[in-house]
């Protein structure tokens, strides 16, 4: 149930990203003068997009939901979604239960529009796709089989779900009209309670439920709705908001700075980079969890103190009344928006109160990482493995580094006893395990992997690298031989190859992989690339099929699903370009290589054609990622701009090599 609504949560981000659309739009309106039909127009169109937020919730999580992420569940979201609001209208209620529709529960007139319908309808959409879309009928009826069978299911198990919401409608609605009336005269009290709430519940991915009973129409509250609508009272609408945009704009960067001062001294660069990105990326669009997820976990009593800290900014903003209103999230770009809001109330007082929540941040971190000697970023014990958490394994003459490696994870994992599944991509171990709190998480570290990702109880992704292919052969056999390999302590930790042919000083020059746009590599939807595990680099999202080669160099393998391909540049820069996310299920069907091994290359020849139809049919992302692989040899990066539209002949950045 957790994973469930973990993935619930996540899928609530994706219709959640349209709502910066209607803050542009009600913004900008606000922002021209009101006499002005362009303002009138802009607000109208902001307007038309919140008054639609339960259809969005539906399409989006039945999309976000379903197994394939497919578009065609969108559909089957919107078709479940209607059914219920058209068969429960009080005048149809009335008719069903023979009575005049002035008497009909006022509960009903709730139906149209209510997130929790969206919801609802999302997830029966996303559920019959996974048990319908393949499904084949009778020959008579074969039109309607596999996808197009998913609406008229979603349509059908609807009906059932209107007849029990039918009845039991008006009770459920008047339980959370009355939580939501419960909170709201809770006053700024209720108002800190949910802002505690709202970041302790950001490492189990529940926080989203919790927004929706406050930030949307679930139980009446509906705050970002009605501030973006200029409905309520002043200094009242926007109390669920407001709160947030001194902790994001600066109580988490000074938090930031904080972590920076206690890192070890030889530490203190790498940790100034991180801190730094993380920091801009809180107080200019309010997106906190690079900062968040930087000490959640390794420091967790300054988590704690985090969410104290915003449960308390929440409570006083709402005390004084200091309003403002975000639709994406509180950082500078949706407080500028908001500030001409007239709903909002002295907006400009919430910056006071970032500066004093700064301060309160900055020491109190401090205190907090000296006090209890937390384990935040930079102050780890740097290159110092423990020889507790290494892995030896018996070994023969026969094996090469790879089997070495598989026997040292398979040990680390639990053996043929705990192993479900092993498959891979292009750079990662994805295994099924039946139990993944049994690996030893400190012992595949010790074999030298860049990092190890647990994605529940039963899956872990283990980056291995572009050798991956090599591991998980080796793996599979262990597996298949049902080998008995034990791990034992006291072994020296793993030697990593060092590169021995990289050409100090050299600079390569690296141009766009594709036709489109430019996309910063930690915005791609894959935390193995986003977080850099593998290396730095960057992001295309092509608009047609033509691939060619980001830089001057020579093709070092292709893999064998087609879709990802190596380069060595002249001065020894490993490059992988890796088409698409996730398309290594594709089995090579949409990419035609155009190069072979050995061949020599220059930035623009083309080294694939792709089908980015079949791409997108599949539920997969087209994101074609050029990343360095051995960035310990590279000294610095220069970009030439980020997030803008490219072709095949447009710079993106220059390397140079240490």
């Amino acid at each position: 149930m957790k994973t469930y609504l973990q993935r619930m949560g996540r899928s609530l981000q994706l219709p959640v990203a349209v709502l910066p659309a209607a803050a542009l739009l009600q913004g900008i309106g606000h922002w021209l003068p009101q006499k002005w039909a362009l303002a009138q127009f802009l607000q109208a169109g902001g307007t038309a997009i919140l008054g639609q937020l339960a259809l969005l919730f539906a399409a989006g999580l039945a999309i976000g939901m379903s197994k394939e992420n497919d578009g065609a569940t969108g559909i089957a979201g919107v078709v479940a979604y209607i059914v219920p609001i058209n068969v429960l209208k009080p005048e149809n209620v009335a008719l069903f239960k023979g009575i005049d529709v002035k008497n009909v529960d006022p509960a009903f007139n709730a139906i149209a529009g209510n997130v929790l319908i969206g919801i609802i309808a999302g997830l029966v959409a996303a559920a019959m796709y996974d048990r319908f879309h393949d499904t084949k009928l009778p020959m008579a009826l074969s039109f309607f089989s596999g996808k197009r069978l998913v609406p008229i299911v979603s349509s059908v198990v609807m009906l059932f779900v209107s007849v029990i919401l039918l009845f039991i409608w008006p009770v459920f609605y008047n339980i959370l009209v009355s939580f939501g009336e419960f909170m709201i005269n809770l006053g700024w009290i209720g108002a800190g309670l949910f802002g505690f709430f709202n970041r302790l519940l950001i490492p189990t991915g529940l926080h989203q439920a919790l927004n929706q009973v406050f930030w949307f129409n679930l139980a009446g509250i509906n705050d970002i709705g009605n501030f973006w609508a200029n409905k309520g009272t002043q200094g009242v609408t926007g109390m669920y908001l407001g709160g947030f945009f001194p902790i994001m704009m600066f109580g988490l960067p000074a938090g930031a700075l904080a972590i920076y001062k206690n890192a070890r001294p030889e530490r203190k660069k790498l940790t100034a980079g991180l801190m730094m990105a993380g920091a801009f990326a809180s107080f200019f669009t309010g997106v906190t969890e690079p900062l968040e997820f930087s000490f959640m976990f390794v420091a967790w009593p300054l988590y704690l103190i985090h969410a104290l800290f915003t449960g308390i900014s929440m409570a006083f903003a709402a005390f004084m009344h200091w309003t403002a209103g975000f639709t994406f999230s509180a950082g500078l770009v949706d407080y500028i928006l908001s500030f001409h809001m007239p709903i909002a109330n002295k907006p400009y007082m919430l910056l006071v109160q970032g500066l004093v929540m700064a301060v309160i941040y900055y020491f109190g971190f401090d205190f907090a990482i000296k006090k209890f000697n937390l384990m935040t970023p930079g102050r780890e014990v740097v290159d110092d493995v423990n020889d507790a958490d290494a892995v030896e394994v018996s070994t023969d003459s026969n094996d090469d580094k790879y089997m070495i490696m598989a026997k040292k994870i398979y040990a680390a994992i639990g053996g043929y006893q705990n192993i479900s599944v092993i498959d891979n991509c292009t750079t990662r171990l994805r295994l099924q395990l039946k139990d993944t709190g049994k690996a030893n998480q400190a012992q595949i570290k010790s074999v030298g992997v860049p990092g190890v990702n647990v994605l529940d109880k039963t899956n872990i992704q283990i980056i291995v690298g572009t050798d991956v292919q090599f591991v998980a052969d080796a793996l599979t056999k262990l597996f298949n031989g049902k080998a008995d390999v034990t791990s034992s302590t006291n072994a020296a930790p793993v030697e990593q190859e060092t590169a021995s042919d990289v050409k100090s000083g050299k600079t390569d020059t690296f141009f766009s992989v594709a036709n489109g746009q430019l996309e910063d590599i930690e915005k791609v939807s894959d935390d193995t690339f986003a977080k850099k595990m593998l290396g730095d680099g960057y992001a295309v999202v092509p608009t047609d099929g033509k691939i060619v080669s980001p830089v001057d160099g020579t093709i070092t393998s292709i893999f064998p699903t087609k879709h990802a391909l190596g380069i060595k540049t002249a001065s020894g820069l490993e490059v992988l370009v890796h088409m698409g996310i996730d398309t290594v299920e594709m089995k090579g069907e949409p990419f035609d290589i155009k190069v072979d091994e050995g061949q020599s290359v220059k930035h623009g020849d083309q080294i694939a054609q792709v089908d980015l139809n079949k791409i997108t049919e599949a539920g997969k992302k087209t994101d074609m990622m050029v990343i360095i692989t051995n960035m310990p040899s590279v000294a610095y990066m220069k970009y030439d701009g980020l997030d803008r539209k490219v072709d095949l002949n447009t710079e993106i950045v220059k390397v140079t090599t240490k």
